[in-house]
């Protein structure tokens, strides 16, 4: 697997390239998928816990990463729950983890390293900031907001706020 340099995705210090090499990712998620069916998102997530938060791979790597196994024939679509679309991992695909199974157990390795030594509690505050900020944003971008709405959305942060200080 993998050859010099990087994939590049929201970490915290150093490069990426220090758990995954070019190509990585690809054998990586495949090998996620293979554990069983996930979304988009539950990589991003699954790759950000097994990195203590360190890395949190973007949308816009995890999305052309899926649709590349998919032509690859590794992985195929699934209905999922509330039609959300799941992968599910091909005999192919994993006929060609297994031949990449060295390299995935190095990166899951590093990874492990990584989140054995990461101090997880910023990245998970920060996600959870940049969560509710997309709330609120999407939420104000919706017209119309009545100013009871507001009151309300006010009220829960403050409340949230002291309930933050008082932990």
């Amino acid at each position: 697997m993998g050859g010099p340099g990087g994939m590049r995705g929201h970490h915290r210090g150093g490069r990426i390239g220090r758990f995954l090499e070019h190509g990585d990712l690809r054998f990586v998620v495949l090998a996620l998928i293979a554990e069983q069916p996930r979304h988009g998102y539950e990589l991003i997530k699954e790759l950000e816990d097994r990195t203590g938060g360190v890395y949190r791979p973007s949308p816009g790597v995890i999305y052309p990463t899926l649709a590349l196994l998919e032509d690859e024939g590794f992985i195929r679509p699934v209905t999922g729950e509330a039609g959300r679309k799941l992968y599910e991992a091909t005999d192919p695909g994993r006929e060609a983890l297994k031949a990449n199974q060295a390299g995935v157990d190095a990166v899951f390795a590093r990874m492990a390293e990584a989140a054995e030594g990461a101090d997880s509690t910023r990245p998970r505050i920060a996600r959870a900031m940049t969560n509710l900020g997309m709330a609120l944003g999407q939420r104000l971008s919706r017209r119309p907001i009545t100013p009871d709405e507001i009151d309300r959305i006010v009220q829960m942060i403050d409340d949230m706020a002291v309930a933050i200080e008082k932990t």
